[in-house]
């Protein structure tokens, strides 16, 4: 089931503070390791957006930043880009070859034609 962009920040905004109080950290002090101002962290806290940049900062103050980076799959970490990587083979867009006369000339044909 796909939730909304506001279900997102909600839970994590709520998980965040959660963390933070079962942890013993107040604003205050996660404000000092922070550099966040203790009235943006009540702000975000209460339901106001937050820049990128201070919410990893919290993340990373509350030692849980590695489990949100470990959340996002890491597409050259597959197995198939591994693959990939060995046969020296990179994925490029499909283009459909087009046949060429000794001239250089592409030579042109209708879609229903064989």
């Amino acid at each position: 089931m796909a939730y909304s962009y506001s279900y997102y920040v909600d839970e994590l905004r709520r998980k965040i503070k959660r963390y933070r109080i079962e942890s013993g950290i107040s604003q205050q002090k996660l404000s000092e390791l922070t550099g966040v101002s203790v009235r943006s962290l009540q702000r975000f806290e209460k339901g106001s957006d937050i820049s990128f940049e201070n919410l990893m900062k919290i993340l990373v103050a509350l030692n849980i930043a590695d489990l949100v980076n470990a959340a996002i799959p890491d597409m050259d970490n597959r197995p198939s880009a591994k693959l990939e990587k060995s046969r020296n083979h990179t994925r490029q867009r499909a283009r459909k070859s087009t046949k060429q006369d000794s001239m250089g000339t592409v030579e042109f044909k209708w879609g229903d034609e064989t």
